[in-house]
């Protein structure tokens, strides 16, 4: 099956600068990462994809050598190294023009950013519409105390590989071609460490649980993400530490239901509150205020009390509590309380005279009548 342009897989133009590349890949790395993907083996491909165009499109040598052959210039089955094949097709055509030229084009072996990371933080109702300064946990990779990163022991350092001579890389020629190749003996790093650190055994980092304290902005909703730059995992080789992204959860709530800015809640009524009307009593995140019902208030009723649900944590702008009425129908009722209720169902009389206190059991009645006269006819 063909692949697809690396530049499609990503969602840019063709003449996208690096910092467009690395922008559209974080945004297309989130959405198809493993971690959020769940197992689907279709989504676990396209984040593949992802990662393949990324590394293409954001290695100088290799993305000319793309945008002059295609996948044919990049294909670790021909030489290329866009999944992380031994050998690099990109360096190919700057180490042969730069030999017959003058000047052959290496790379130096780079620090490595240090990987971003996830904290999943759950909130009440509550915490999350006032704001809250939160005190979290997160396990992640440090650098090494002990040897500052370095990975050497304490009083040494790391030495020059001797076989690559610091480049990360050696050369291997295949006739008229100049093949590069990751460094066998550094592994690409450029340094060999003789004398590890013994706390990290020299890799640099070390793994550690920090305490970090995350301002929440009054109004975060579930889905929002709060970016703490630089307290994700140390880099490698010196370089700088990722971003730790907290992702907000609003617990459920026992009264209240968010939607965006404004809340919702059923209320509770008599029916004879519902029928006679009056002030009642509703809750709000501030406290109870009181409602006035209009007489003859039918269930489902919804009340608006402006200015009573949640402040937008970007425009600033007040959501709405939406009350709805709900009536409820007495229970555990005695004999006398029974009799009064038989009272009043008589009082309104029968047929058309009933209709005048419960019209909408008239009309439904009327409905009913007419679909079957219809169905007969």
């Amino acid at each position: 099956m063909s692949k697809q342009d690396y530049y499609e897989v990503l969602g840019v133009a063709k003449d996208a600068s690096e910092r467009d590349i690395k922008k559209a890949y974080k945004r297309m790395a989130m959405k198809y990462h493993p971690d959020r993907t769940k197992g689907d083996k279709a989504l676990e491909e396209k984040f593949k994809e992802v990662q393949e165009a990324y590394e293409v499109l954001t290695d100088e040598q290799k993305r000319a050598a793309y945008d002059r052959y295609g996948h044919a210039g990049v294909d670790p089955n021909r030489g290329g190294g866009a999944r992380g094949g031994h050998a690099d097709f990109g360096d190919i055509f700057g180490d042969v023009f730069g030999d017959i030229f003058g000047g052959g084009a290496r790379r130096q072996s780079r620090a490595r950013q240090g990987s971003d990371l996830r904290y999943n933080l759950e909130m009440s109702l509550e915490d999350a519409v006032r704001g809250k300064n939160v005190e979290i946990k997160v396990p992640t990779l440090v650098g090494c105390d002990e040897c500052d990163g370095s990975g050497a022991r304490k009083g040494t350092s790391p030495t020059t590989c001797p076989t690559c001579h610091g480049q990360g890389q050696v050369q291997m020629r295949q006739g008229f071609f100049a093949v590069q190749q990751t460094c066998p003996t550094c592994s690409g790093r450029g340094k060999i460490i003789a004398d590890p650190c013994r706390k990290c055994h020299g890799h640099g980092r070390v793994e550690k649980s920090k305490t970090l304290s995350v301002k929440v902005p009054a109004g975060v909703d579930t889905g929002d993400r709060i970016r703490l730059s630089g307290e994700g995992e140390a880099g490698e080789m010196g370089g700088p530490a990722g971003d730790l992204y907290v992702q907000v959860h609003i617990k459920e709530h026992p009264i209240f239901v968010r939607d965006g800015n404004n809340l919702y809640c059923e209320v509770p009524i008599s029916f004879t509150r519902a029928a006679l009307g009056g002030d009642i009593e509703v809750p709000t995140l501030d406290g109870k205020v009181k409602l006035k019902v209009a007489p003859e208030t039918q269930t489902g009723r919804m009340f608006r009390l402006r200015g009573k649900g949640v402040k937008s944590v970007r425009s600033g702008t007040v959501g709405d509590l939406m009350c709805k009425v709900v009536v409820e129908t007495p229970v555990n009722l005695n004999a006398r309380q029974k009799e009064m209720l038989e009272e009043l169902d008589k009082s309104m009389g029968t047929g058309d005279e009933a209709a005048k206190y419960r019209p909408r059991e008239k009309g439904f009645f009327d409905g009913v009548k007419k679909f079957f006269d219809d169905l007969t006819s």
